[in-house]
Parts: C-alpha cells; structure tokens; sequence
C-alpha cells in the first residue's frame, strides 16, 4: 500500500511538475507573441511614416513646381505688357516727334 501511495505522490509531484512546466511554456510563448506583435507595430509604423513622408515630399515638390509655373507666367505677363507699354511710348514719341518736326505720322 506504501507503494501506491508513494507511487500516487510522484505522480501527484509530476503532474504538479508538467502543469508548472506548461504555464512557463505558455507565459515564453505569450511574451515571444507580444514581441512579435510589437517588432510588427513598430515597423508598420515606420513603413506609414515613410509612405507619408513620401507622398509630403512629392505633394511639396507639385506645390513647388506649380507655384514656379505660376510665377513665370505672372513674369511673362509683366513682361508682355511692359513690351506693349514700351511699343505705345515709342509710338507715341515717334507722333509728336513727327508733329513737332512737321511730319504726319499715323500711330
């Protein structure tokens, strides 16, 4: 009888033993899958801020490109009415030069 009981102990002391062993097994496992999700969460965040850095980048560059393409326009502009004031001045030089020396000029 000593022998069951003694057998029944060690198996009570393994089973004791097993169950210790599986919680430490499941606690490895759950602290291994927090890390993963973690090291997934971190480089998820990293690849978002690089897209978004990306996409301000190319957003900045178009800002950029039309905001010159708008300033050569307003400059050619500026430039083509200078050219029409400058062409109406010397026109209008070119009529009173002419009706002061005598000459009739058409503008």
């Amino acid at each position: 009888m000593q022998d069951v009981i003694r057998e029944v102990l060690a198996a009570e002391a393994e089973a004791v033993r097993l169950v210790a062993a599986a919680r430490a097994r499941r606690e490895d496992l759950v602290a291994e899958a927090r890390r993963r999700a973690q090291d997934l969460l971190d480089r998820a965040r990293r690849e978002a801020r690089l897209d978004a850095e990306r996409v301000l980048e190319t957003a900045r560059q178009d800002v950029e490109r039309e905001w010159r393409r708008g300033l050569a326009q307003a400059v050619a502009e500026m430039e083509a009415e200078v050219r029409l004031e400058e062409d109406f001045t010397r026109g209008a030089v070119d009529a009173v030069v002419a009706c002061v020396c005598g000459h009739h000029h058409p503008m």
